[in-house]
């Protein structure tokens, strides 16, 4: 049975691959000293986060130019993944509240030929590739051929993804697109791999650059998230960026798609004084995708920088009866020679009109505490993963 809802709404934003580091398994993913926020800092000289800092940002790390503030304005602590694996599926669906025991499927050698071959059958093309790569290194190896011969470029990375490139004047978007749904239908079963993803790109050989036009095309949850549950209770449920290709569309009363991080600020700031009471789930992804990816520090420290810049608009439009939570989904350490994912802890951060101030949420097991509280906040019945941390963020 429902309960009185603690809080009227809750905003829960996704700082993609904004990770801290200290993840107690690390060192089985080859990913022992990652420390994303802490390693940017040290690689920049020190990040400029005042209101993040001010939230409590600086306790959960060690943050060059992000001291402990010694009156924080937030609740902070750290979530520790339980799931198998450290792709972006599977933080989104642990922070839903569905850990993922079984690992999905990777390719460190490619994918089976017999595959690749009735992926050739059905899309009536040969690819070229098939094999992991950094995305942005493979189509300055292969682009050129690729705009040749017209074959889609395949390729993987340390997580569970079937990605296909393609030049958006040579195979047009919608086409591109396609290719990807007789994929996603093909990748079942042993090959069930967690999404599917389109990387159109433009330009000339030497000067090749991904567009925005990038989607994913998941697996849906095998049983029902805090979406799921939110939605059937008859709450507003709205995701932001790519929020609906994570979760297939499942459990969302509305999606808005967005372009980039400051695109996503955008959107979520028109949702706030419209929305009706639930969630608003939002994922901000150009931390990951544009610099952890690519190995880039400085572009990250950027980023970084400027959500920092407008998180006061953010905290000054919500209501009384809203909950603003902060958090990642992974790690992307850009200062590793690996361009994968990070096995990482994450920051928590919660603040809110009615929200306590200053209080430590401590080392969390599971982000599928993330769940559990949204759950209590909103005064609907949880029965999935996940302890609910909700008792100590009530004034």
């Amino acid at each position: 049975m429902s309960q009185v809802p603690l809080f009227r709404r809750v905003i829960l934003i996704v700082l993609d691959s904004v990770g801290c580091g200290d993840a107690p398994d690390a060192a089985a993913y080859g990913d022992e000293g990652s420390n994303t926020l802490a390693n940017t800092a040290r690689a920049v000289g020190g990040l400029r986060l005042p209101h993040l800092g001010c939230l409590g940002l600086g306790h959960v790390t060690s943050i060059a130019g992000v001291p402990p503030d010694p009156a924080p304005q937030a609740c902070f602590g750290r979530l520790t993944e339980i799931s198998a694996g450290k792709d972006t599926t599977t933080g989104h669906w642990e922070l839903a509240g569905l850990p993922l025991l079984q690992p999905f499927p990777t390719y460190p050698h490619g994918f089976p030929p017999d595959l690749i071959a009735e992926f050739e059958r059905r899309i009536g093309r040969c690819v070229l590739g098939n094999y992991p790569a950094s995305g942005t290194a493979i189509i300055e190896e292969l682009g050129a051929q690729h705009m040749r011969t017209g074959c889609p470029i395949v390729y993987t990375s340390a997580d569970s993804v079937f990605q296909i490139a393609a030049h958006e004047e040579i195979i047009p978007v919608e086409e591109l697109y396609r290719m990807c749904q007789i994929a996603r239908a093909l990748l079942r079963d042993e090959h069930a791999v967690a999404r599917v993803i389109a990387r159109p790109f433009v330009g000339q050989p030497g000067s090749f650059r991904r567009t925005e036009r990038r989607k994913d095309f998941s697996l849906p949850p095998p049983a029902d998230t805090i979406l799921d549950v939110l939605k059937a209770a008859g709450k507003s449920v709205i995701g932001v960026g790519k929020i609906e290709d994570i979760f297939a569309q499942r459990g969302l009363t509305d999606s808005v798609h967005t372009t980039n991080n400051m695109d996503s600020v955008d959107a979520i700031l028109s949702l706030l004084p419209q929305s009706d009471e639930g969630l608003i789930f939002a994922n901000l992804v150009d931390f990951d995708m544009l610099y952890g990816h690519r190995n880039d520090p400085y572009g990250y420290a950027r980023a970084l920088e400027q959500f920092d810049a407008r998180l006061p608009e953010i905290q000054g439009r919500l209501r009384d009866g809203d909950v603003l939570m902060l958090t990642a989904d992974h790690g992307n350490d850009p200062t590793t020679p690996s361009t994968d994912h990070s096995r990482e802890r994450v920051p928590v951060l919660v603040t809110g009109p009615r929200v306590r101030r200053g209080v430590a949420l401590g080392t969390r097991s599971s982000f599928a505490d993330v769940a559990a509280t949204v759950a209590e906040l909103s005064g609907v019945k949880w029965e999935g993963a996940g302890q609910s941390f909700a008792s100590s963020l009530i004034a």
